[in-house]
């Protein structure tokens, strides 16, 4: 054989060294290139609404310059940019910080992998002799031409044809889904239906049993390996259904901003020059300038108060806080826009191994023949066998060798049998190792101690293999069964995608063989993991879900798997699509067949199919998340709007992903779906608690530039209020748990405008009834005086609502100022309004109100820490201290005097119903909708 090899070598080895000069160091992939940090930090500020911000932010300088020269204000005017510029500083500089701190958990140092030494024939010169040597080289030096030795536990180091081999097994399942392919360099041994040739293997791919040599055809980034990591850096460029959604909302925002502001500016100019005693327009060239340019000046004023500069920020903190509680659910996350464009995902394209399977060779069925077959089945695996159980390098432990055989030893260590200390009891007298032309293995073993009873040591031989192949081999069957019952359960086996092993031994007895008999068979199979089917039925069930099952598996086994999860039916006609009929399909065609419901699984899949099952996907406008733990997935994982990667997966995997799941559990990704929809209703809630407010002080500005009336709120009290809106509310709403009722709506449609007719209903609706609450406090408090020793509660007194009623819509001035406790007052009412408003936000679409929660703290504590946060609760504490301690202790800065301890609860008891009066009317509707809901659920 050695000659024949070297003979064999001599023929095709290249004819000089000067291919591998040129090859060396060239069988590299190289990491994905990534832009510098200065880059990726200054992409942060291309989200749509911090663009919307920046154009704000440079009227508000002009406007500020203005004010302070011309208006005579001074360095106060300034005081007015300190918001804008922090919001958008906070909104990158968080999300750049974050996504820069996660992509540091993705750093792969391929580089020492590369190191590796591999077995290569070269051909060497030496003393004017020509010889060919087997020599290591690190795996990068491989080249084009090369023939690499390959055995048992080598990772194929390139691309290549095989020369040889000799029972070569091969575990494909990065590329492929499968755990073992037979390889083989004989056409006689080919596989038609193999998803990659039988006598080609793979970089990346790992030898199992066996050996061979092979000819190297594709190095580096020829490679499929190198291929697929190519395709990876091509990402997608599809925006995501969040980007989508806030590119909308900062263009109405922007528009109706300045269509307002043009409003009031013409407004303005018609009712100064008709309106105002100036129809003869007898006024200065320079007083009409100025009336116009503090017209403009107060129309962008409107345009800061307008825009939600804490829109961004609040989306950045709930991204960041969902991504570090997620880690706590196995979910790390990579990239922010993930933790929500999850919950948007209406497609999840799955893989097989490593995902719904446990990626680990298992004996699952077993039928023994005869009383003491159990116990000869078990010397048979122990000592018939060239497997191991050893550690890898995290102390985990895994199969060494063929892992059908690993499957058997985890099975026997299961069963509380060593098999090593077995094998150290018999000494081997004749091993024939496993061929793909015997298709069984045999030995022969004797005790190495005398039976109990004085006869000679036991002798026995065992024989395991193909179940066809032995069972034709035995001479006897135990407990009489018959042939044709082994037969019928082989089928069945079969049917439920096992990959099958039978068990024949005899004993020597006075120098003769008894019969050969078959003691059994077993069933291995790669188990379904626990949770998946109960994961998939919430999937496709409860949340609207669609999973796709794209697998290197044969149809049996994929359809078998298929119906192990749930995702087909008992009942249900198998799937038929192949990666091959799936290839030959035009776009159109092809698209036909991807929109159909019906469609769940494609069997051996290529990683093309996969990634281009994701691009027709969203070319229907589907929101695509893709797992996968192989490197054959990565293409399609960085192509899906959301990639998800399993925590035991190949590198590569995980540096195209933008989520690795690290408990390698289905389950967590419900728990991400569920994160990512309640993320998507925290940004909702806080948009509609921030536009109600907008609106209410776009409304007081409007009035108060139509009526001559001063500006309820000063510079410095705008700035607390605006705090209150968004850093603070952010983080309020940010930090709510995540609802599981989420879970039992569809998908929300990824190009709906993300303001809905229900929100806008309410923000519409509120900010008009907290603008006439407030104006009609702004004219109360105009015409009628209030004094520290009268107290709040002064304004409820029959006089005082009679005038108010009266004199609601007088805007002559029945004094000529509002005294600073008096601004104190409104200051302080505008902020409790809020303040119990931002609980109407957190209550929006949940099936809880405010006045369950009080109850449950004595009743059921536990759901009231399902609602709660208390990152919640700490806000609404710092809001309602922050502000009595801004007015009683800093009232100077805020124009505003000390109010009383009877004050503070009035006020509070006051502005209350903002949040119990909406609080009933949720509490009787969630008692309505209850039963409706409960029948929904059976």
């Amino acid at each position: 054989m050695q000659n024949k090899r070297r003979s064999f070598l001599h023929q095709c080895l290249f004819d000089d060294s000067e291919q591998v000069a040129k090859g060396q160091g060239k069988n590299i992939i190289p990491p994905p290139e990534r832009e510098s940090k200065w880059k990726q930090y200054k992409e942060k500020f291309k989200d749509p609404l911090i663009i919307v911000l920046e154009v704000v932010f440079c009227f508000a300088v002009i406007v500020a310059i203005y004010e302070a020269t011309v208006g005579g204000k001074g360095m106060e005017a300034f005081l007015d940019l300190i918001g804008i510029p922090v919001a958008i500083l906070l909104a990158t500089t968080v999300g750049f910080f974050f996504e820069m701190k996660a992509g540091k958990e993705f750093d792969i140092l391929i580089t020492e992998k590369d190191k590796r030494p591999v077995k290569v024939y070269r051909r060497y010169k030496s003393d004017g002799k020509e010889t060919i040597k087997l020599r290591e080289v690190k795996r990068q030096n491989v080249c084009l031409g090369d023939y690499i030795y390959l055995e048992s536990g080598d990772e194929v180091p390139a691309d290549g044809e095989l020369c040889e081999s000799n029972s070569l097994l091969v575990d494909e399942s990065n590329f492929t889904g499968e755990q073992f392919a037979r390889k083989s360099a004989y056409e006689q041994d080919f596989d038609a239906e193999a998803t990659f040739p039988t006598n080609k293997v793979l970089r990346g791919s790992t030898v199992i049993d066996g050996n061979g040599i092979f000819r190297v055809t594709a190095i580096g980034m020829d490679t499929v390996e190198g291929k697929g990591a190519a395709k990876t850096q091509e990402g997608s460029d599809v925006d995501t259904p969040l980007n989508k959604q806030l590119k909308s909302l900062g263009s109405v925002i922007s528009k109706a901003s300045f269509a307002i502001a043009i409003l009031i500016v013409a407004g303005r100019l018609l009712y100064y020059f008709f309106f105002d005693g100036n129809a003869a327009n007898n006024h200065d060239i320079v007083d009409i300038i100025e009336f116009t340019l503090n017209s403009i000046m107060l129309a962008v004023t409107l345009i800061v108060v307008a825009v939600p500069e804490g829109l961004p920020m609040s989306v950045t903190i709930s991204l960041a806080l969902s991504m570090r509680k997620m880690l706590k659910e196995n979910n790390l996350v990579r990239k922010l826009h993930a933790c929500e464009t999850m919950g948007a995902a209406t497609v999840i394209c799955t893989d097989k191994t490593g995902t719904l399977t446990q990626n680990k060779m298992t004996v699952t069925n077993r039928d023994f023949y005869g009383d003491d077959a159990e116990k000869r089945i078990e010397l048979n695996i122990a000592l018939n066998s060239t497997a191991e159980i050893s550690l890898d390098d995290n102390g985990k432990e895994k199969a060494l060798g063929n892992p059908t055989e690993g499957a058997l030893l985890f099975w026997l260590r299961d069963k509380g049998i060593d098999y090593d200390k077995v094998r150290h009891e018999y000494s081997a007298d004749n091993v024939q190792p496993f061929s793909t032309e015997r298709k069984y293995m045999e030995s022969e073993f004797t005790a190495k101690t005398p039976d109990p009873d004085g006869t000679a040591p036991l002798h026995m031989r065992f024989i395991k293999g193909a179940p066809e192949v032995v069972l034709a081999m035995s001479e006897d069957i135990g407990n009489g069964t018959t042939k044709d019952h082994i037969e019928t359960m082989l089928k069945e086996y079969q049917q439920r995608a096992m990959r099958t092993l039978a068990f024949a031994s005899q004993r020597e007895v006075d120098g003769k063989w008894t019969p050969l008999t078959f003691d059994g068979i077993v069933g291995i199979a790669d188990p379904v993991r626990k949770d998946v089917k109960a994961a998939i039925s919430d999937c496709t069930r409860r949340a609207g879900v669609r999973v796709i099952i794209v697998t290197g598996d044969n149809l049996t086994t994929a359809n078998e798997i298929g119906r192990q999860v749930g995702l087909l039916a008992d009942d249900e006609k198998p799937q038929t699509i192949t990666g091959q009929e799936f290839e030959a399909m035009d776009d159109a065609e092809a698209s036909r067949l991807v929109s159909n419901p019906d469609f769940k699984i494609i069997s051996r899949a290529r990683p093309d199919d996969k990634a281009r099952l994701v691009t027709l996907l969203q070319k229907q406008d589907e929101v695509v998340a893709v797992t996968g733990d192989g490197t054959n997935d990565a293409p399609a994982l960085s192509k899906a709007q959301v990639g998800l990667s399993m925590g035991a997966g190949t590198a590569r995997a995980k540096e195209a992903s933008d989520i690795t799941i690290i408990d390698n559990s289905f389950s967590s990704i419900v728990r991400a779906i569920i994160w990512g929809r309640s993320l998507y209703l925290n940004i909702q809630r806080f948009i509609l608690f921030q536009m109600t407010i907008n609106i209410c002080a776009c409304l007081i500005v409007l009035v108060g530039a139509f009526t001559g009336t001063d500006s309820p709120l000063t510079v410095t009290q705008m700035l607390w209020v605006n705090l209150i809106m968004d850093t603070f509310a952010a983080g309020a709403l940010s930090s709510l748990p995540a609802d599981e009722e989420v879970l039992d709506k569809k998908p929300r449609n990824p190009n709906a405008f993300i303001i809905d007719r229900k929100m806008l209903s309410r923000i519409v609706g509120v900010g008009l009834v907290f603008f006439v609450i407030l104006f009609g406090l702004w004219q109360l408090l105009w015409h009628h005086d209030v004094t520290p020793s009268e107290g709040f509660v002064s304004l409820f007194s029959a006089d005082a609502l009679k005038s108010a009623v009266g004199q609601y819509l007088d805007f002559s001035k029945a004094k000529p100022h509002i005294s600073a406790y008096e601004m104190g007052i409104f200051f302080s009412f505008f902020v409790f309004m809020q303040f119990w408003n931002l609980f109407n936000a957190k209550y929006f679409r949940t099936g809880r109100s405010l006045l369950q929660d009080l109850v449950d703290i004595f009743r059921n504590r536990q759901a009231v820490a399902k609602s709660y946060s208390k990152g919640f609760v700490g806000v609404m504490l710092i809001i309602s201290i922050g502000q009595i301690v801004l007015v009683n202790l800093d009232g100077v800065m805020f124009n505003v005097a000390p109010l009383t301890a009877s004050d503070w609860v009035y006020i509070i008891i006051a502005t209350s119903p903002i949040a119990f009066v909406p609080d009933i009317i949720r509490t009787i509707q969630n008692i309505i909708s209850r039963p409706k809901r409960k029948e929904t659920s059976k």
